[in-house]
């Protein structure tokens, strides 16, 4: 399995958006990753200077988002839901999609999925898949 680095997500992020904006051939990832980095045009300044991404500090007691979280939290999302895993991700996203718009769904299940992980890793436990669908589905209602 490959675990990238933060330098490796950061240089992917920048690097997809490079060849975007030159209208270089995408990789599949590549181009997932465009679609996404588009629909947040806040990120280009930080997009466009790789070796400035690469030094960024975005600790929490910085208090700014890091723009490479939350574009890989979009990745992850669009690929949970593209295999239906956790089974029941898919219908809950759409459902959320559907009322909010497929941007704004992402963004509530985001909030689902840093709690799923933030819950594992205080707790020393394996993610728990079935409370994160559910959440994503609470927030359908």
């Amino acid at each position: 399995m490959f675990t990238p680095s933060s330098d490796d997500v950061r240089r992917f992020f920048c690097e997809a958006y490079r060849k975007q904006r030159s209208g270089e051939i995408l990789s599949p990832m590549d181009a997932i990753a465009a679609d996404w980095i588009v629909q947040h045009p806040e990120y280009a300044d930080v997009l466009s200077d790789a070796e400035a991404a690469l030094a960024r500090d975005y600790s929490v007691e910085g208090g700014q988002a890091n723009p490479f979280l939350h574009l890989s939290m979009h990745l992850s999302i669009a690929e949970q839901v593209s295999i239906d895993q956790p089974p029941g991700i898919r219908a809950a996203c759409n459902a959320l999609a559907q009322r909010l718009g497929a941007h704004d769904a992402h963004h509530e299940i985001m909030e689902c999925l840093g709690q799923m992980i933030w819950t594992s890793q205080r707790n020393g436990v394996p993610p728990d898949s079935v409370a994160y669908v559910e959440c994503v589905r609470a927030r359908c209602a």
